[in-house]
């Protein structure tokens, strides 16, 4: 059976295929080079350089581009969360190279090295670091963290010419940190009945089981955060068996999930999910390990298996459905054609 019709704040037309935002600075990392050496571009670069931590890293939720940082830098506190950091990282590489200015360079360096720090090792990563108590310190898939930060050295490490300055020895240890950090995500897999199915959004920093997360977060297999994760391990050049197979089973897992006949909307006045035999398939973000049931949660941290159930705040304030499998099964048509393991 699937969640009863609901009603949700907040009008969205479109379903997302992913949780990820741009951020105010990656969305300046495509601006020309002359932009770099403008006043304007000049003054925002400051900006950017200010808001950096002692420890290397930058805040979420910040428009570190906007204004120039003015308090006691020790308070910043820094995260790899909502895009923060690696959005960063890329826009100063990119001006190091538009005006080869050592302070981006410096400013690059020394947050290229606090990802790699931060890196268990057992090859996860935590949503921020220095560690913090609480779901801080779980590995962290939710909203993308981990991934973005393996894309980011991935291409730090590639022939991007923004990042020809990275020398040899971080090159290295950047790549020995994204095979650690693969090997970590098949670890991850959550085994259901003896076979692999996807992952949860947070895993145990030391047993790699699925974990919570903020109150509404609870132990899961994550339709959002799996197709995050399974469009990353299908662009791993010569893939090891036991990733074809982690890719396999996830891909068998996102065929079994689909719920088709429905709409989904987040409204105020309309209902949450309508039925509609033309709609595109939807994935919960959130399924019941063991049932594969869809659950909602409001902040007391009580599933309901019926979205009507929870309050206003959180069937308006979250992303409870979405396309996310869609793009994951079509590549993985593709992917499969030329990658086959028994």
């Amino acid at each position: 059976m699937f969640p009863r019709l609901a009603i949700l704040i907040l009008a969205f037309s479109i379903l997302p295929t992913s949780l990820r935002a741009d951020t105010p600075a990656t969305n300046l990392i495509a601006k020309p080079h002359e932009w770099f050496v403008s006043d304007n571009g000049r003054q925002t670069l400051e900006c950017v350089l200010s808001w950096q931590s002692e420890h290397g890293d930058w805040p979420k939720n910040t428009n570190t581009t906007g204004k120039a940082f003015s308090g006691d830098r020790s308070t910043i506190r820094g995260t790899f969360d909502n895009g923060a950091t690696t959005g960063e990282l890329r826009l100063i590489a990119r001006a190091f190279r538009a005006t080869a200015d050592h302070r981006f360079k410096a400013a690059f360096l020394k947050g290229f090295d606090h990802i790699l720090a931060a890196q268990y090792p057992n090859g996860g990563w935590p949503q921020s670091f220095p560690l913090r108590k609480g779901y801080y310190s779980r590995i962290t898939f939710n909203d993308g963290s981990m991934i973005r930060i393996m894309e980011f050295l991935r291409d730090a490490t590639g022939t991007d010419q923004d990042f020809a300055f990275l020398d040899q020895n971080r090159r290295d240890h950047a790549n020995a940190a994204i095979q650690r950090g693969i090997d970590c995500i098949v670890q991850c897999q959550v085994i259901v009945d003896g076979r692999p199915s996807v992952w949860c959004a947070q895993h145990d920093e030391v047993t790699l089981q699925p974990a919570a997360g903020r109150s509404y977060e609870l132990v899961s297999l994550s339709g959002a955060e799996s197709a995050g994760i399974m469009k990353f391990l299908m662009s791993v050049d010569d893939p090891k068996a036991e990733l074809v197979r982690s890719v396999q089973a996830g891909a068998a897992w996102f065929a079994a999930a689909k719920i088709e006949g429905y709409r989904y909307r987040r409204s105020g006045s309309d209902r949450n999910l309508t039925p509609d035999p033309n709609a595109r398939a939807l994935w919960a973000r959130f399924y019941e390990v063991g049932s594969n049931r869809p659950f909602f949660c409001d902040r007391d941290g009580v599933p309901k298996y019926d979205i009507e159930e929870i309050g206003a705040e959180r069937r308006g304030g979250y992303t409870w459905y979405g396309n996310w499998g869609e793009s994951t099964l079509n590549a993985y048509a593709k992917w499969s054609k030329k990658n086959v393991v028994d």
